[in-house]
This record gives C-alpha cells, structure tokens and sequence, in this order.
C-alpha cells in the first residue's frame, strides 16, 4: 500500500492569514448577535426581584403535593428561576462588542453575502449599521 502524500498546492501563508481574518470577524460579529439576543427586551410584564422570589416560594410549596412528573417539571422551574434571580439586573455592555462589531461588519456582510435588512430583523439598529457603512442597498 503506497504511503500518503501531501497536499498538491499546500496552503500559501496569504490564504492562512485571510482564514484567520475570517475566522476572527465570524466570532466579532457572533459575539455582538449573541449579546443583542441575550439583551432584547422581552414582552409583557416585567420581572422583578420579588416576582421571581415570590414564585420560586411558590414552587416550593407546590412540590410538596406535586405528582412525580409535576415534581420533575416544577424543579427544573425552581432552577431556572434560582438563575434567573443571580443573573437579575446583569446588562452586558455593549459599546466594546459594538465597537468592534462596526469595525469588521461591512466586510464580513459583503463576503457573506448579508442584507442590510437581514442585519435589521436580527436585531441591529440603523445607527450601528450606518456607523459601519451599510446602507438600505447592500
């Protein structure tokens, strides 16, 4: 059995450097996505400190007639809420995620392929978008 050989056209050190260019914008523009999800605000009422105290004691006092599936049900409830209640009032800042995110964004949407309209319904405000010089016809 012949052994292996390597590539025909190994990788010039050009083509690595723009790999990793793209790898790095990926994860600007990631990270930036991920924080405006985590940070959208949510419908309806407001949660408070006290409304999630008040239904995690709640939670408690239902377990202790709960059915086996109701109980399963109401504990991953209770640990949902015991992190909600750590994470309450935590706001990620957005102006480094932003910052960079205007850096890299007109490129990474043109190589993508990426809308101006398909920045907005994810999330990204106009201003942003501007500030990275993408306009309603890209």
């Amino acid at each position: 059995m012949a052994a292996k050989s390597g590539p025909k056209n190994p990788m010039t050190n050009q083509h690595k450097a723009a790999l990793a260019a793209g790898r790095a914008e990926g994860r600007i523009v990631r990270d930036y996505l991920e924080a405006l999800r985590t940070n959208r605000p949510k419908r309806g009422r407001k949660r408070t400190a006290d409304s999630i105290k008040k239904r995690l004691k709640a939670v408690a006092d239902e377990l202790c007639v709960a059915d086996a599936l109701s109980e399963l049900k109401l504990i991953q409830e209770q640990m949902d809420l015991e992190i909600e209640l750590e994470n309450f009032g935590e706001m990620v800042d957005l102006s480094g995620l932003e910052t960079d995110f205007i850096r890299v964004a007109k490129q990474y949407s043109q190589r993508q392929g990426i809308s101006y309209g398909a920045w907005r319904k994810v999330g990204v405000e106009p201003r942003v978008l501007k500030s990275a010089g993408i306009d309603r016809t890209a």
